[in-house]
């Protein structure tokens, strides 16, 4: 994007969020909305599209986490002028919060156990000594800690302990076994 256009964008928000025209609650809420609509229509339908084969569905997960990060950086800097004023005034989380809040509210709500499932699945392959994607894992991972800490313990952590304790502990029965 140029100069010129990202100035008349910066100059738009600044008339619409300014006395005596103050637009800035539905600014903001369209910010969201603009958010809601596309990951609802685009970005989850193509992450759900890949349903037979849980890597590809994982790395289309990543791309569009990817992207929909970018997107945010870039449309929070146009709407800057509502960041300073009319959020803090309000006291609503910064319109990036609100970008990745969305993420999590559309895709990362009706994905979580699905893609719980498949990295559970990706790392008990490479118990098993198969070759995984590990920088594929760690950026999944991410998306789970973005979604908040809490969430990570509950949608995450705590499966996959739980699947890595009972796998730890059959090897280990039958290893036992094995030696008698």
């Amino acid at each position: 994007m140029d100069s010129e256009i990202r100035m008349k964008m910066y100059i738009s928000v600044y008339n619409l969020g300014s006395p005596p025209s103050d637009y800035s609650e539905e600014l903001y809420k369209r910010y969201e909305g603009v958010f809601i609509d596309y990951l609802s229509s685009k970005v989850l339908p193509a992450i759900q599209e890949k349903r037979d084969d849980d890597v590809s569905m994982l790395e289309e997960l990543v791309e569009r986490w990817d992207n929909h990060k970018v997107m945010v950086t870039k449309l929070s800097r146009v709407f800057h002028y509502l960041d300073r004023n009319y959020v803090v005034r309000k006291s609503l989380p910064s319109l990036k919060d609100a970008g990745f809040g969305c993420f999590r509210k559309v895709v990362y709500e009706a994905m979580k156990v699905r893609v719980k499932d498949a990295v559970i699945t990706l790392i008990n392959q490479e118990c098993n000594g198969e070759e995984i994607d590990r920088t594929m894992v760690k950026n999944v991972l991410e998306i789970f800690v973005m979604a908040r800490n809490q969430n990570y313990v509950d949608d995450f952590e705590t499966a996959f302990l739980n699947d890595i304790k009972g796998y730890y502990y059959t090897r280990k029965v039958s290893d036992s076994r094995r030696l008698s």
